[in-house]
């Protein structure tokens, strides 16, 4: 068996040995719930509440201010939902990217389904949201703009502080998925204007199963989950203790290495897209260099993304065409058409995303493989000996 090379760090991560130590004692030891008043049960409420702390020191937010849920997708669906269904009076207008996480688009096609109206902003060829379309898509009935941090896909950076502003102006709620974001590059909820942030644990050497909504004080909205007083009464459910304690260990870790770690990974990061994009035919999919310092995106034509992930598999290396919700589809990419790639160039993409694990000798191992794959792919294409005789 080959070594593993693990690149799709943006579907999940290694759990950190530290993060799993601090969780351990919460499974056994100090099992005790934290909405009982006994004294047993303080050392696991105490646990939270630090969590808690470390969470919102991370974001300048207010200990209050930090929810505990079950991933990101829960906190998304509750930002969209409740917000919605919240300022109702006010408006049923609320607009969101082209390119957003399925667990944004689909919330919003369920609010379209109940009397809500979405405006989805298109992005660049980059993958950057078009900051006029935006601002032209306001309305007076506009509720909320909610735009994710950074693509999961394509790894672009969006320009977050100019469209806190622009929401700020119109008075507007503004909710950002920074899923693929938090722990990886500097976020402060106050500089950029958010009044909404969702995270997750497992995409920071967290646990699964855990995540956080970072909710302004200043907004008033209903719960999501009814049935207990936990989290304020705004998140019913008795606590996941460990899996709190393990996103205050992954946020804590994260924020210690953040600098380092963004250097090395966007050092190797660039080496893998040198290397992939000196194949012909090849495209850099999403921003060159305002991207997440671990992620890449590089499309081949001529050849399917499954197939060239079956053969990187038999050589112990781990990647993705696209999104892991959304790895059963057989559908092309809807941020890949969204940049503007047609089906047959977003069909033949890999996503490879690294970590501060993954060294140089990985990187030029991949590289070789991939190129090697690419040849071997395309030798069996029709297309592609189309292609060669046109060009003859």
């Amino acid at each position: 068996m080959s070594k593993l090379i693990y690149l799709d760090n943006a579907a999940t991560t290694k759990v950190h040995p530290q993060v799993l130590e601090a969780m351990m004692p919460y499974f056994s030891e100090e099992y005790g719930n934290p909405s009982s008043i006994y004294s047993f049960a303080g050392k696991s409420k105490k646990a939270v509440e630090d969590a808690r702390q470390t969470v919102a020191d991370f974001l300048g937010a207010n200990a209050n201010e930090i929810y505990f849920t079950g991933g990101g997708s829960e906190s998304d669906n509750w930002a969209l939902k409740a917000t919605a269904f919240a300022k109702k009076e006010k408006g049923n207008h609320i607009i969101t990217s082209a390119i957003e996480h399925h667990a944004i688009l689909h919330t919003c096609e369920y609010l379209e389904k109940n009397g809500f109206e979405v405006t989805y902003v298109g992005v660049d060829e980059d993958g950057v949201i078009k900051l006029d379309e935006l601002k032209a898509a306001i309305r007076p009935t506009t509720i909320m703009i909610s735009v994710m941090f950074a693509n999961n896909e394509i790894g672009t950076i969006q320009p977050i502080k100019e469209i806190g502003e622009i929401a700020k102006e119109h008075d507007i709620i503004f909710h950002t998925d920074a899923v693929q974001a938090y722990g990886h590059v500097p976020i402060n909820v106050d500089e950029y204007h958010i009044d909404m942030l969702s995270a997750s644990g497992h995409k920071i050497n967290g646990p699964k199963g855990i995540g956080i909504m970072y909710l302004r004080n200043s907004v008033k909205i209903g719960p999501f989950i009814h049935g207990g007083a936990q989290e304020r009464n705004r998140r019913a459910g008795t606590h996941n203790v460990p899996g709190i304690v393990g996103f205050g260990k992954a946020t804590e870790i994260a924020k210690e290495t953040m600098a380092e770690r963004s250097a090395y990974e966007t050092k190797l990061r660039d080496r893998l897209i040198e290397g992939l994009t000196a194949i012909p035919n090849s495209r850099l999919n999403g921003h060159r260099t305002n991207r997440l310092p671990n992620n890449v995106n590089v499309g081949f034509e001529f050849i399917e993304g499954e197939s060239m992930l079956i053969l990187l598999d038999q050589k112990g290396i781990c990647g993705s065409s696209g999104s892991a919700c959304t790895s059963g589809s057989l559908d092309p990419s809807h941020v890949l058409l969204a940049i503007g790639l047609p089906h047959e160039k977003a069909h033949g993409s890999l996503r490879l995303t690294l970590s501060e694990e993954t060294t140089e000798e990985d990187v030029d191992f991949v590289i070789e493989q991939v190129k090697a794959n690419v040849d071997r792919l395309r030798s069996m294409s029709p297309l592609y000996t189309d292609y060669l005789k046109s060009q003859q």
